[in-house]
């Protein structure tokens, strides 16, 4: 699919994945295919991207802006877990699991996001399977990392306790 067959906003979209680390190895023909499924969230300061328990319906990346990722307690209280910034992937555990979403998040300034809805991962792996089969292959290395980031935080906090 060449460049020039995309919109102003799908190129925009197809320029800022290509400064991912997590698509470097896609080619600018599946960069643009990726792009065409993908779309925008802007969110303004103590706006909400999604309350835990809601419905996870969509990935992101944060295009620019600062969110912030919260658990509750079984106590009540809220508990930031991480700050995402610029690249910051969110959500990427929904369109593997399809499960209700585990933390909130809360833009803490404005936020933009870079967007790939369920409908549009499924339209995706629809029209091009194999781009679609290294997409879940790049998301199951984000969830990877994440765990294995998370279980370093919780030994860490396990050494401290002790």
């Amino acid at each position: 699919m060449p460049t020039e067959s995309l919109t102003a906003t799908e190129e925009n979209t197809r320029n800022f994945l290509l400064n991912l680390p997590v698509f470097s190895s896609f080619d600018e023909d599946e960069l643009c295919i990726l792009a065409k499924h993908m779309s925008y969230v802007q969110l303004n300061k103590g706006e909400f991207l999604f309350v835990e328990g809601d419905p996870g319906t969509f990935m992101g990346f944060v295009l620019f802006g600062l969110l912030e990722v919260f658990k509750t307690t079984e106590k009540g209280e809220s508990v930031v877990i991480a700050r995402l910034t610029k690249g910051s992937p969110i959500g990427e555990m929904a369109l593997i699991d399809k499960s209700p979403r585990s933390a909130s998040v809360q833009a803490k300034q404005p936020t933009t996001l870079v967007t790939l809805t369920e409908k549009g991962f499924d339209l995706l792996m629809e029209k091009s399977p194999q781009l679609g089969v290294k997409v879940i292959q790049k998301i199951a290395r984000l969830l990877s990392l994440n765990m294995r980031r998370t279980s370093s935080r919780l030994a860490d906090l396990l050494r401290e306790n002790k």
